[in-house]
């Protein structure tokens, strides 16, 4: 391969580069939101929330989540699972107005829940914890938007509370929400490899990102082979 060649194609190199570190690094902030997802809640149903705590600071851990549950449509039932290193407290608050539900009427209900790190713990700079309510039961249908509060180990605090606006476009700190779909069919509830349609939803919409990032970089590193193989039979040609 001639000089001019090999320069030509360490160009192509070093663009393709530049631009798949430009997608990356694009990519990273709209996966570090809190978020809340479900493999089980249907309308009417009883299922799991799951939080996902990504720590965006480069150099403080994340040492505290607080999440407010619903009061216009409360969970009338809520327990937590523990999680290793965090200690958990839940409060409750009286309701604006009494809710019956399955011939139990609540006047006060769970309002928040706050996961608390213990010395020596925390969700260090990239990296994430997942913190998980059992609830219920859901809403039929609908959305559930559950404002969260990260708290970091030097003191600041960020509030994911922000609704998204009609537009659809997502603002800077998003309520964590999620759509209430599926099903409470008998014969789905017992087979746990059966995905409710929100937990198909979920894992769609989790994972489209990262496919369309993988195909996009795979497309990229063909186009930048087939300019390789041009600029080699190219520097052949001349030689001969």
């Amino acid at each position: 391969m001639s000089s001019t060649s090999r320069r030509a194609l360490r160009r192509a190199t070093t663009s393709f580069a530049a631009a798949a570190t430009l997608v990356l690094v694009t990519a990273l902030p709209a996966s570090a939101h809190v978020t809340v997802s479900s493999p089980d809640a249907a309308p009417g149903g009883y299922g799991k929330l799951v939080f996902r705590v990504p720590t965006e600071s480069a150099t403080a851990s994340t040492t505290k989540l607080q999440v407010h549950l619903p009061r216009t449509d409360p969970f009338a039932s809520v327990s937590v699972r523990p999680v290793a290193g965090w200690t958990v407290s839940t409060e409750e608050q009286k309701l604006p107005k009494p809710v019956t539900d399955d011939g139990f009427t609540l006047t006060k209900a769970v309002s928040t829940v706050t996961w608390s790190a213990t010395s020596g713990h925390g969700v260090r700079p990239g990296e994430f914890q997942e913190f998980e309510v059992s609830v219920g039961p859901f809403p039929e249908g609908g959305t559930v938007v559950v404002p969260a509060v990260q708290t970091y180990s030097d003191g600041s605090v960020v509030r994911w509370d922000e609704p998204t606006p009609a537009s659809g476009d997502e603002p800077e700190h998003p309520a964590p929400t999620l759509a209430v779909t599926g099903t409470t069919d008998d014969d789905d509830s017992g087979d746990p490899g059966h995905a409710t349609s929100s937990e198909e939803g979920s894992a769609t919409g989790g994972s489209s990102g990262s496919d369309d990032l993988a195909r996009w970089l795979g497309g990229g590193g063909l186009a930048l082979g087939a300019v390789a193989v041009v600029l080699a039979a190219t520097g052949r040609r001349r030689r001969a």
